[in-house]
């Protein structure tokens, strides 16, 4: 079996091996690497990210396709020696047998997507599966899928997982990661033989009615919550009551001009109104003062700022006038300034203010993952050539282009495992177990499972879609998908994972 060489010595692979950037800690055997990945205190923000307007960010992520190897040319070797005894943990929930032969593949409750923002800032999914834990807190997916290797690896930002998913719905809730438990050689060698993680979560949440609360911009900025902003329109006679075009404090309001927009000055006899336009922070910095409540006066043209949080991916892709900044707490920030410029008035000029929000009471804990959809067992150094069931969601592309899955509901495959072990020498990996399955990119991640129970829907995951995907006949489709060979050392890292508690979110 082929393992990575370190030198001897616990303390020295738990603290003096950690390359700068990494951000694991390896066990003293040298196996378990685990490292953080939400904060408590960031959990209900993480939720709100993924599942605001309806589910957006959710419906926005695509196939992640980070690391992906395409193989066309395997060599076969000898079967898999055990490095220790055969095992295996049970599935939450007994397992019934049924003497009923059923056509029909029951999808179990346990598989979902995870979901993550990449190191360049975009939205990604691959597929997963809730499995059985001491907590009932634990998922099962790809090494890759929830850290990104190389010079400065690291876990991915906003790791969620959501089983039962469909088309931005989290019909179970969403289950945000607390800590990703690898195998070291993965996470610090890039080794594809180990490309398997166990990921606790903090008990599920779902998004309920709560309260959302209208206050000044005072109050909105000094708020550390939810919060959100809605610019919404109002009648000509709403806008002349909150307007005072003298330059009193009034509440904010602004017009829209129609399709031709003449800029005035104040002076200008004609009818006229304020339209707000974004400008830069040296344009607003250059402003005369005049102080109001929250906004400041300057010849004749109402001016205020606004701050607020956004995504990383957010921060990174914003381009326009307004000011980024990374705060104290880790949160990505952009300051809009506006300027209220003086317009002609048009017939069809249209009216809005701007209504400041803080939100309270959305968040609903659910409670622990393994509760309320299962998870599957978990079984290593069991004997290749047996049949297994595989469930994901496919939904890349096959090399020439075509695309027969959409990635919004789960697939299947069945079949027996390869009794020889594939040498891939293109990624340096020695025991990698394939079995044939014609689905595409988006199914990485995926459990593999053994003694597959359609009655009970659970079984034992044996092996999880690795980022390897083959074309072994040269047509330009794929046809074969691999998975790790879960020995001793992985149910080392899952044993670890598995002990380990998540708890409530606050």
């Amino acid at each position: 079996m082929k393992r990575i060489l370190l030198p001897a010595g616990g303390a020295i692979l738990a603290t003096g091996l950690l390359a700068a950037g990494l951000a694991g800690t390896a066990s003293a055997s040298g196996v378990v690497d685990d490292a953080p990945l939400t904060p408590n205190n960031k959990v209900a923000e993480t939720v709100d990210f993924w599942l605001k307007a309806n589910g957006a960010a959710l419906r926005a992520a695509s196939v992640y396709r980070y690391d992906y190897k395409e193989v066309n040319k395997v060599v076969m070797k000898g079967g898999y020696t055990p490095d220790t005894k055969p095992g295996s943990t049970a599935p939450i929930g007994e397992e019934k047998k049924s003497a009923v032969k059923v056509q029909n593949v029951n999808l179990p409750k346990t598989i979902g997507k995870v979901f993550f923002e990449g190191r360049d800032g975009k939205l990604y999914w691959c597929s997963a599966t809730s499995i059985q834990s001491t907590y009932h807190n634990l998922v099962s997916t790809a090494g890759h899928c929830v850290y990104q290797t190389g010079a400065n690896g690291h876990v991915l930002d906003k790791w969620v997982f959501v089983p039962g998913y469909y088309q931005g719905k989290a019909p179970w809730g969403i289950y945000v990661g607390k800590q990703a438990f690898t195998h070291y050689d993965f996470a610090n060698f890039e080794d594809y033989d180990r490309d398997y993680a166990f990921v606790t979560v903090y008990n599920g949440i779902s998004l309920g009615n709560g309260d959302r609360k209208a206050v000044s911009q005072a109050e909105f900025e000094k708020y550390e919550g939810l919060k959100e902003t809605q610019d919404v329109e109002i009648s000509p006679e709403e806008y002349k009551k909150t307007v005072d075009l003298n330059g009193g404090e009034s509440a904010d309001a602004w017009a829209k001009a129609g399709s031709k927009v003449d800029y005035v000055g104040p002076d200008y006899k004609g009818p006229k109104e304020l339209s707000k336009i974004e400008v830069s922070a040296e344009q607003y910095k250059a402003a005369p003062e005049n102080k109001g409540p929250w906004y400041k006066i300057a010849n004749g043209a109402r001016l205020f700022a606004h701050t607020e949080n956004v995504t990383e991916a957010e921060y990174k892709a914003y381009s326009g006038p307004g000011y980024r900044k990374l705060d104290s707490k880790g949160n990505f920030t952009i300051t809009h300034f506006y300027v209220a410029q003086w317009v002609k008035k048009t017939d069809d000029t249209k009216y809005y203010k701007t209504v400041f929000y803080v939100l309270s009471g959305f968040s609903k804990d659910v409670g622990r993952l393994g509760d309320n959809v299962g998870g599957q067992g978990f079984a290593w150094n069991q004997p290749t050539g047996k049949y297994v069931r595989t469930f994901g969601y496919p939904g890349g592309e096959h090399p020439d282009g075509s695309k027969p899955y959409t990635g919004v509901t789960p697939k299947w495959c069945y079949g027996k495992t390869n009794t020889k072990r594939t040498v891939v020498a293109a990624i340096k990996a020695e025991e990698l177990v394939s079995l044939k399955c014609a689905v595409t990119p988006g199914y990485n991640g995926s459990p593999w499972l053994l003694k597959y129970s359609n009655a009970k829907r659970l079984g034992y995951v044996n092996g999880v879609t690795s980022a390897v995907f083959g074309d072994l006949d040269g047509n330009n489709r794929y046809d074969t998908i691999y998975s790790s060979y879960f020995d001793g050392e992985t149910a080392a890292v899952y044993k670890a994972a598995a002990a380990v508690w998540s708890g409530k979110v606050g």
